[in-house]
């Protein structure tokens, strides 16, 4: 055996988890790039590093794994939404709120118009005759269950004394409608980049609008 050979580093094996994982994040980027017609399981299982039938094995068609591609990029993004609510949780209670509530209303922004969600945005919109489920489906976890965990942080902020008494639930909606609204129309549903500077005034504006309705006397 020559010595490039033996230098050569071996692959190291994959578990199932982790090869289902890199599938469906190359099947994300895939669909993204190409859309859902125009992509191929072979593009898949090639930018994921497996053999087609690997691809075939863990989700059985190219619907299937479209779909399971979609819900899994919704999940990530709703992990990072509950993440970014959750550092509400570690201001100080005696906190001017529009400090806190900026800074949320800055990472929100950036999740919001990021490429992956611009995206799924994409995707799942233009495939919504053939997939009517999915949207309702995105919906839920990448704006309905981040509203319900912020209903939770604003219910605490006017518990303080930081906001004044309001419906929870109804503030979140109000909060998160004055930042994804813009930004969504400004990103034109994501067929464009939001600058930073567009990022930044809109989460500042959303947040000046939200408290002239909710804070505290």
């Amino acid at each position: 055996m020559s010595s490039a050979a033996s230098s050569r580093p071996k692959a190291v094996p994959r578990g199932r988890a982790d090869k289902r994982k890199a599938i469906l994040t190359a099947a994300f980027a895939v669909f993204a790039r190409r859309g859902y017609a125009q992509a191929c399981v072979q593009e898949i299982a090639e930018e994921a590093g497996v053999a087609k039938p690997t691809v075939y094995s863990h989700l059985n068609d190219k619907e299937t794994l479209f779909r399971h591609t979609v819900e899994a990029a919704a999940d990530t993004l709703m992990t990072e939404n509950l993440t970014a609510i959750e550092h509400l949780r570690d201001r100080a209670p005696d906190e001017d709120p529009r400090a806190a509530l900026t800074d949320l209303a800055h990472r929100l922004a950036r999740i919001c118009c990021g490429e992956r969600a611009r995206a799924l945005r994409r995707l799942t919109y233009a495939q919504v005759a053939q997939f009517p489920d999915l949207v309702e489906i995105v919906q839920e976890r990448t704006a309905h269950r981040p509203s319900a965990a912020l209903a939770d942080r604003l219910a605490r902020l006017s518990l303080a004394g930081r906001l004044r008494p309001c419906d929870p639930e109804q503030a979140a909606e109000h909060f998160l409608a004055l930042l994804t609204g813009p930004l969504e129309s400004r990103s034109r549903l994501g067929t464009r980049r939001v600058p930073a500077a567009e990022l930044r005034s809109t989460a500042e504006a959303a947040v000046d609008t939200f408290l002239r309705a909710y804070a505290s006397e």
